[in-house]
C-alpha cells in the first residue's frame, strides 16, 4: 500500500483532517497519516466538530510530530500552505496545498476549508 504523510505545523486542523478523508475514500489502498513539524498536542475541537459533522470520529487522532517518518519512504508527502518543507522525510512526490488555517474561522468558514480538503484529497487519491 502507497503511503502519505500530510503535514502541517500544529497537526492539529489541516493535516488532521485530510488525513481522515484519505482514510475515509482511500480505504484498503492506502496508508494515511499525519504530522507536524512543532506539533500542538491536540487536535482542535472545531475539527473534531466538522468532522464529527460527516461520520467521523476525528477524536480518536492525536496531534504528532514528524519524527517517527525521518528516513521513511512515502508515496507522497503534502503540505497544507504553512511553509513546512519536512526535508528529513523522503517523498517520491511532493506537493503544496494553499489552504487557509482555520483555527480561528467560524464554524460556517471552517466547514468551507474542510470541504475544500476533502475535494484535494480525493484529487489527489485519483492521481496514484
Amino acid at each position: 500500500m502507497k503511503k502519505i504523510v500530510f503535514v502541517c505545523v500544529e497537526n492539529s486542523n489541516r493535516s488532521q483532517m485530510a488525513e481522515a478523508f484519505a482514510r475515509i475514500h482511500g480505504a484498503g489502498k492506502i496508508e494515511a497519516y499525519s504530522a507536524g513539524s512543532r506539533p500542538s498536542g491536540r487536535v482542535n475541537p472545531k475539527a473534531i466538530e466538522a468532522m464529527k459533522e460527516l461520520g467521523y470520529d476525528l477524536s480518536t487522532h492525536c496531534s504528532k510530530g514528524l519524527e517517527e517518518f525521518n528516513g521513511t519512504e512515502v508515496e507522497v508527502a503534502v503540505t497544507m500552505g504553512c511553509g513546512d518543507e519536512c526535508p528529513l522525510v523522503r517523498a517520491k512526490q511532493r506537493v503544496d496545498w494553499k489552504i487557509p488555517d482555520p483555527r480561528d474561522m467560524t464554524p460556517e468558514e471552517f466547514r468551507g476549508v474542510r470541504n475544500l480538503i476533502e475535494t484535494k484529497v480525493k484529487e489527489l487519491l485519483q492521481s496514484l
